[in-house]
């Protein structure tokens, strides 16, 4: 999941209790699947990155086209275009988790509807051919030591901005309870504008998903939880539990 061409390093797993891990030569996590069950979101703070389903109209769920920077254990991407069904790209600089998602992590081939780029998200996002491409953009970037986002500047969050269309939506995965979460969630606001960023509360591993958006108008409550309703019982996702925990960002961060 690094965007940066420096110091790579090469992708291993695990398994424990049916779930193969994907870990960067080192005890840090970057994604699992349930051998099982491999389309459906293992990790918690993943299945919060589909939080962007809230902000969308019900009847456009499985339009437009989804694009992930930072392939992970491919969760994101095969539930994009394996459930969903949606057109999806997901851009890896690192080969090697390229390699191993599809020995064993049940990353296809690319086909009509699935594009996998082995290059730097940066270069992608800012790339003009981008530019409105994307109805959805989920942002997980993180090295092998899992400190922190390897791209977390006012102007790559800007290009990410530029690579959505209008009423597109970004999910961006942080830590929370970092001290660095304030400083990047502050760059997001900046950018995005403070009335379309919004976060879900930390998971118990202290990871924050951030929601901005491209001229979204927010529904009223009823609308919301109906979306929530019907997200739960199609996709079997915590959509009522992720409602209650969004909040608005504290202007606070803007400082």
């Amino acid at each position: 999941m690094k965007s940066s061409a420096q110091d790579l390093v090469g992708a291993t797993l695990s398994e424990h209790n049916g779930v193969r891990y994907l870990h960067l030569d080192s005890i840090w996590i970057q994604g699992a699947m349930r051998i099982a069950k491999p389309n459906a979101l293992e990790l918690e703070y993943i299945q919060r990155m589909m939080a962007w389903m809230l902000w969308r109209p019900t009847e456009e769920l499985t339009t437009g086209h989804s694009v992930q920077l930072g392939l992970g254990a491919a969760a994101i991407t095969r539930f994009s275009h394996k459930v969903l069904r949606m057109r999806t790209t997901v851009v890896e600089i690192n080969p090697t988790v390229i390699s191993a998602c599809k020995l064993w992590f049940r990353l296809g081939d690319d086909d009509a509807k699935l594009s996998v780029v082995n290059t730097d998200a940066a270069r992608w996002v800012r790339d003009p051919a981008n530019r409105h491409e994307a109805q959805v953009l989920n942002v997980d970037l993180y090295d092998h030591e899992a400190a922190g986002p390897v791209l977390d500047d006012e102007d790559f969050y800007a290009a990410c901005r530029d690579a959505l269309d209008e009423g597109g939506l970004m999910t961006v995965n942080l830590f929370g309870r970092d001290a660095s979460f304030a400083r990047s969630a502050g760059r997001i606001a900046r950018v995005f504008g403070l009335d379309q960023v919004w976060s879900l509360r930390p998971t118990k591993e202290g990871n924050t998903v951030i929601v901005a958006a491209r001229g979204v108008q927010v529904p009223d409550r009823a609308t919301l939880t109906a979306r929530a309703e019907h997200i739960e019982a199609r996709y079997e996702l915590p959509a009522r539990k992720w409602l209650r925990m969004v909040r608005p960002l504290d202007p606070a961060v803007l400082a």
